[in-house]
């Protein structure tokens, strides 16, 4: 018979504990079908300790889809020793194919899963201003276009989804192509606003 194995955490270690266990699951599970029973079990841990660390469910979710915007801003850092328009490439391409990858994962960030909560947006919105921010600086744009750089990331964001909806052998575009494309809109963006 096997027993379930517990294990005394840090405070910060638990909580990281429990979002993993949670990112795993609200990939697919929405947060209406998301069982705190079944995620404290998988913790090893009680119902009640789990609710010591985040106090509702809403709580617990948000704490996922936070640590999924980190993690997103993570996977599409570029390197800061490359040239400005490497830099922006590098992003562009580690957006499209972050959200290929988890396209349903993608759209639960933005749009929520049965979460009329304002902190969900302003998590979106974080990994939005991110990524804004580190296109203006590799670029050296002038902050004047930080606005028009915001709107260019949710064109990104967009084509991204529309073209990671279709099976990857019936797509009229390359991910080379799409990244390109992207790359020109910012181009014609950047010098209409100058």
């Amino acid at each position: 018979m096997s027993e379930t194995v517990r294990r005394r955490l840090s405070a910060d270690d638990r909580r990281r504990q429990l979002v993993g266990i949670g990112l795993s699951k609200i990939i697919d599970t929405p947060i209406q079908d998301l069982s705190m029973d079944q995620i404290a079990a998988e913790a090893g841990i009680s119902r009640g300790l789990l609710f010591h660390y985040f106090p509702t469910k809403t709580d617990f979710y948000l704490a996922c889809i936070g640590a999924a915007g980190r993690r997103i801003l993570r996977n599409t850092a570029p390197a800061e020793d490359d040239d400005g328009p490497t830099q922006v490439r590098t992003m562009v391409t580690a957006m499209v194919q972050q959200i290929d990858r988890r396209r349903a994962f993608y759209l639960t960030l933005v749009h929520g899963s049965g979460v009329a909560d304002p902190r969900l947006a302003e998590v979106h919105e974080s990994v939005r201003s991110v990524s804004t921010d580190r296109v203006v600086a590799a670029l050296g744009l002038d902050a004047g276009l930080h606005a028009v750089v915001h709107a260019w990331w949710a064109y990104v964001e967009d084509r991204a989804l529309t073209w990671s909806a279709s099976p990857p052998d019936r797509r009229t575009q390359t991910l080379e192509g799409l990244v390109a494309h992207c790359e020109r809109a910012l181009a014609a963006l950047c010098s209409q606003d100058a």
